[in-house]
């Protein structure tokens, strides 16, 4: 596993920042990229607040049209996250960049403070879906998006994860934010909503598989499952996913500001292999046949493009290749 220094997130960010509705509080979200120059000082650390751990049952409500491809990438990518890897020996695999967040934030060793000696596991709890959008329209506020996350039943000690079709417009969905997690102090569980970016914001929210909108220009990578806008979903689900397991309720792992809190993924914003810099996702694997870039194997032979995450043992932020 490469290791990249985090001075190498010196020129860049992806901040976070805080919402809320009368029952439920967000924590964190993935934003696009910013110019920022991070204080050394203060390092992304754990604040004896819960973590999720153990089995984590996942309710997912599909909100407007996901064709059975779309979803299919993204249920693979879960059943990814703690399947048997079925990568080649030696490549990497969805389930290991999980088992990074595992080991360094959620094992006893990692996190006393009520971890689970059992491997967290994502484990798939039901799926609802409204396909034509008649319960709300095709215009959400964040509060709106809370009540979908309701709607979808979440477990305790779970999360909700509310996927908006690229047709369906979200307060806030790429002007600076791409994607959110937040959690529900009435029901104890988590939530995430992620956005298709394809058609509102592929520049900002579907990079590097699209031209930036703002910084460094370079040619956009092939996305894995040739879905530009899917593809970045999976981007932003896995780093919500990490932030929401490490710092669900905003007291848990997390650098800065409780209020706009950096996390796992978004410590090392836009870096995916080594020798990542502002504008240069790095060293990625290459598909021969189709051209496209990856840095994990899953499940049926899915390949995805996973974020780094932050090493609190060592400071930095490690990447798959």
């Amino acid at each position: 596993m490469a290791l990249v220094r985090a001075n190498a997130m010196a020129a860049v960010l992806l901040a976070a920042v805080m919402l809320a509705s009368t029952a439920q509080l967000s924590m964190g979200a993935r934003r696009r990229m910013e110019l920022y120059t991070p204080d050394p000082a203060d390092m992304l650390s754990y604040h004896n607040g819960a973590v999720l751990h153990g089995d984590i049952p996942v309710s997912i409500f599909w909100y407007g049209q996901f064709t059975p491809a779309q979803k299919s990438i993204i249920l693979d990518f879960l059943l990814s996250l703690t399947a048997a890897p079925q990568a080649a020996p030696g490549s990497p695999s969805v389930a290991q960049w999980w088992s990074t967040i595992d080991e360094q934030y959620l094992s006893p060793a990692a996190n006393p403070n009520g971890a689970s000696k059992q491997k967290t596991r994502i484990l798939l709890a039901n799926q609802l879906s409204d396909d034509t959008c008649s319960s709300m329209g095709k215009s959400l506020t964040m509060a709106q998006i809370t009540d979908l996350a309701a709607k979808a039943e979440p477990k305790q000690g779970g999360i909700a994860l509310v996927f908006t079709a690229q047709d369906v417009a979200v307060d806030g969905f790429g002007m600076g934010r791409c994607s959110v997690h937040g959690s529900d102090a009435g029901s104890g569980a988590a939530y995430i909503w992620v956005g298709n970016p394809e058609t509102q914001c592929p520049g900002e929210c579907a990079w590097p598989f699209h031209e930036p909108v703002y910084g460094p220009q370079g040619a956009p990578l092939v996305a894995p499952n040739a879905d530009v806008g899917v593809d970045g979903m999976v981007v932003n689900l896995a780093s919500m996913l990490a932030g929401a397991a490490t710092n669900p309720s905003g007291d848990g792992y997390y650098q800065g500001s409780r209020d706009a809190p950096l996390e796992a993924a978004t410590a090392c914003p836009g870096m995916y292999g080594s020798r990542a810099y502002p504008g240069y996702a790095g060293d990625l694997k290459v598909d021969e046949v189709t051209g496209a870039s990856y840095n994990a194997v899953g499940a049926n032979g899915r390949k995805y493009l996973l974020p780094a995450l932050y090493n609190p043992s060592t400071s930095a932020c490690d990447t798959l290749v």
